[in-house]
């Protein structure tokens, strides 16, 4: 057992996820910022247990997983909010995460680059692999697991500043100065977050001036420009019209070639249409995964059946 803190002691417990989610979306900070916070991988309050003996995964290729669960457990204080998840996010691919509020799919995208951290007492068990190395060690770089594996959260946060500054912000932070070369990854994002054609003429101008829909791909834009491996996409749609709602759906589909993707969402017809698998967790465990289509059609659990088809949830 680790010598940290170790929050099962600990009397106090966190407020439920969404509260969680409310916290991180609250923030002056998009997640691409967050990553730059030193120090987090040692902070008072996250507790990860021992693990003996483990071997790496192999290297990946695509439809291979870069983004593994293994006996994945996690803790806020004295509550549970994972029980022993098994999934792999395979690359190149899109995997939804499904289920009722409060059942622990947005705490479990967060595992895989360590946001949880940010609400100790935390506590992990299992592992949490990217490219078959544990995140969840001491010593994990949390800068540089969070920009390669970036987030974007229900709520559009852009910066109060212009829309060429947000998209810079995080390839600044990372040290590319030169302007030609920020230029270059502003209209890269933008064109890969379908955004481009519509802002191009008014990249000086406040970002909080775009549509709800235009600052969410903003927001997305802003993720890839630091050029992640993975995005993790928490209900990224869920506060936008159907017509911005296509948009988001589009460039998720465009953009899977290039990054792999993990989608929290509560819609189950976008989990049908975009998704190549999907993952259902139910109480904080996971109750089936496989291909969408499978998961749509011939659910293997009858609980499957009964969330999918609106018996509740």
């Amino acid at each position: 057992m680790s010598d940290r803190h170790d929050p099962r002691h600990d009397t106090a417990t966190l407020p439920p996820e969404e509260s969680v989610n409310d916290e991180l979306e609250g923030s002056d900070l998009p997640a691409s910022s967050h990553a730059v916070r030193p120090g987090l991988s040692g902070r008072p309050g996250v507790a990860v247990e021992a693990r003996r003996g483990e071997p790496d995964s192999p290297g990946t290729e695509d439809g291979c997983a870069v983004l593994e669960a293994r006996g994945l457990s996690l803790w806020y204080g004295a509550n549970q909010t994972l029980n022993a998840i098994d999934l792999d996010i395979r690359q190149h691919e899109i995997t939804a995460i499904i289920g009722p509020s409060g059942c622990g799919k947005s705490t479990l995208l967060r595992c895989f680059n360590r946001m949880n951290d940010l609400f100790p007492p935390v506590r992990y068990a299992g592992t949490a692999r990217f490219h078959g190395h544990d995140v969840l060690q001491t010593g994990t770089d949390l800068v540089q697991l969070r920009r390669r594996v970036g987030m974007v959260f229900q709520r559009a946060n852009p910066f109060p500043m212009t829309i060429f500054q947000n998209v810079s912000y995080g390839p600044k932070l990372l040290g590319v100065g030169s302007k030609a070369r920020l230029e270059e990854l502003v209209e890269s994002a933008l064109t890969r977050a379908a955004l481009w054609s519509e802002v191009k003429d008014r990249l000086n101008r406040s970002a909080l001036s775009l549509s709800g829909g235009q600052q969410q791909r903003l927001c997305i834009a802003r993720a890839l420009a630091v050029e992640p491996e993975v995005l993790l996409l928490d209900e990224p749609a869920s506060a936008l019209d159907p017509t911005a709602t296509a948009k988001i759906e589009e460039l998720l589909v465009a953009i899977k070639s290039s990054v792999t993707i993990a989608v929290v969402t509560h819609n189950m017809q976008q989990a049908a249409r975009v998704s190549d698998r999907t993952a259902f967790l139910m109480s904080g465990r996971l109750v089936e995964t496989g291909s969408t289509q499978l998961l749509f059609t011939q659910p293997r659990e009858r609980l499957t059946e009964d969330y999918i088809t609106g018996r509740f949830g």
